[in-house]
């Protein structure tokens, strides 16, 4: 990374007072070269750490909400003494999760990836506790108002696969977000499994033992805030933010040092005195790229971005409306709660033990080739799901496809979707996409019961199946366009990104983020 005088002076990492967040300077633990930018023996273990802090992050806050979501409903009923009611606990910490998406995201995006998370797990932390009061008071409403901000917590799990995928090689980024995924496994099977030890903690404190394992999830998310405040330094955002500018300015200085020397460029063949009010333009345009609005343009010319969002989306709707309903069909053909807890866990390996593998093969046959895994299985699980007619282990089958087809969409089109979209607008398009899916699963989640009663779980899982089809039509209009003349400027400015055709972004923001498209296409 050569070139002279190259600091990273940018609003993204100006913009905060916390000089743990500024890779660059002395005393933040970055690993910088002569001239203020880590070397690629630093940045690779700045790689390691992070990804090591998330994976441990993700244990716990995984845990964390496991051990309450798995009580939730129970909860709910013995508050509000009504069963019709009890489904509204964890419809509520879905609604936070989605509307807590896009303020964390702004958060990140102004102040980095460690900040937005604390804050994301402190609130889940704070839910929590309004849960158990909300329970000893026998107040429903405030019951339902904690576990809106309990969903924070579900929100940071989310958006923590995204801080992995900050600073991996194009070529290893799916890798490092399925990594992260992964990490979800261990606290996916353990948390209901404490829940019941956590109940008795409370006993004779006035609490209710269904409310302990919110005592206990909030316990845990106030230590996972704490880990990441004090070990996801530098930030990770901030750093791939402050890279991406550092190879911007090295370019620019060796076309201006070029055009010194040959006496081209200027009229005089000098470079140009440096713009006074330049600094503050330039804080101004990155607040300006870091935005909403900036994300959604960013999306908007994207096919590519376009296409990972209505992946994730998708995969995470039909997911959640076929699994939601899965208990109550096994029921309906005589399982019992053994064994609908044992289809539920075949269901839960799915989603996370195999996304290191999704992960592998998005990085070495394509994004968009995983995607069409993706629907393949999730359609398969669909099949099979809704013609088991109480053969529990065709049921069991489709649960696990379900989950494996979760798994490819969600790492295949979270590196797509960051794959494909300028760097200052990253976060900004990532918190819109986190707020869609858990927007459209919420609302596939409460339709599912009403299309199960009146037409039965087969048809809920063909419908299901048919929310796939937008994905397998962006992908044949993106192959239509792939022999269509473009620009040489088209894209992110530095070549293809893996399984997509040029990039997501065109001009200076296409300079900006293009450390994000340095490989080879496949597809």
């Amino acid at each position: 990374m050569g070139g002279g005088n190259r600091g990273w002076q940018t609003a993204d990492v100006t913009d905060t007072d916390d000089t743990a967040d500024a890779p660059d300077r002395p005393g933040t633990g970055a690993v910088p070269d002569a001239d203020g930018v880590p070397d690629a023996d630093g940045l690779a273990r700045l790689r390691r750490r992070t990804t090591t802090v998330l994976v441990i992050s993700q244990m716990l806050g995984g845990l964390g909400v496991a051990t309450a979501v798995a009580l939730a409903a129970v909860l709910a009923k013995e508050i509000s003494g009504s069963e019709a009611l009890s489904g509204l606990a964890s419809t509520s910490s879905v609604i936070g999760t989605a509307l807590l998406s896009l303020p964390l995201a702004s958060l990140m995006a102004a102040r980095g990836r460690r900040v937005g998370l604390t804050v994301a797990y402190l609130i889940g932390a704070a839910g929590g506790v309004v849960v158990v009061a909300g329970a000893a008071l026998g107040n429903f409403p405030l019951l339902l108002l904690g576990m809106t901000a309990f969903g924070a917590a579900s929100s940071a799990n989310l958006q923590a696969r995204y801080a992995a995928a900050d600073l991996a090689e194009p070529e290893r980024r799916a890798r490092a977000i399925s990594l992260v995924v992964w990490a979800t496994t261990i606290g996916a099977v353990l948390g209901p499994n404490i829940a019941a030890p956590a109940g008795k903690t409370v006993t004779g404190m006035g609490i209710p033992a269904t409310a302990g394992a919110f005592v206990w999830g909030s316990a845990v998310f106030l230590v996972t805030g704490v880990l990441i405040h004090l070990l996801l330094r530098p930030d990770p955002l901030l750093t791939a933010r402050a890279l991406a500018d550092a190879d911007w300015t090295s370019d620019t200085d060796t076309a201006s040092g070029a055009d010194s020397g040959t006496g081209k460029g200027t009229e005089e063949g000098r470079v140009p005195e440096p713009d006074v009010g330049a600094g503050k333009d330039a804080d101004k345009g990155a607040r300006e790229g870091r935005s909403l609005r900036a994300g959604l343009a960013a999306v908007g010319a994207s096919p590519q971005a376009r296409l990972a969002l209505v992946t994730i989306a998708t995969a995470h709707t039909a997911m959640v409306s076929v699994m939601v309903m899965a208990p109550v069909d096994l029921g309906h053909h005589g399982a019992g709660i053994e064994l609908i807890g044992l289809v539920i866990s075949v269901h839960i390996l799915g989603m996370y033990a195999f996304s290191p593998l999704m992960g592998w093969l998005a990085d070495r046959v394509g994004r968009v080739a995983v995607i069409l895994l993706s629907v393949t299985l999730l359609s398969c699980a669909a099949a099979l799901a809704g013609t088991a007619n109480g053969h529990h282990a065709q049921s069991g089958a489709g649960l696990f496809l379900l989950g494996l087809g979760w798994s490819a969409g969600l790492v295949s089109g979270s590196a797509l979707l960051t794959d494909a979209v300028p760097q200052p607008a990253r976060a900004a398009v990532q918190g819109l996409s986190d707020l869609t899916m858990n927007a459209s699963a919420g609302a596939g989640g409460a339709l599912a019961g009403v299309v199960m009663s009146a037409a039965g779980y087969g048809w809920l899982s063909a419908m299901a199946a048919a929310l796939l089809l937008p994905v397998v039509v962006l992908v044949l209009f993106r192959h239509t366009r792939r022999g269509a003349p473009r620009s040489p400027d088209a894209g992110s400015g530095a070549g293809p990104i893996p399984g997509s055709d040029s990039g997501g972004a065109t001009g200076k923001e296409g300079d900006e983020g293009k450390d994000v498209s340095a490989d080879t296409a496949r597809t």
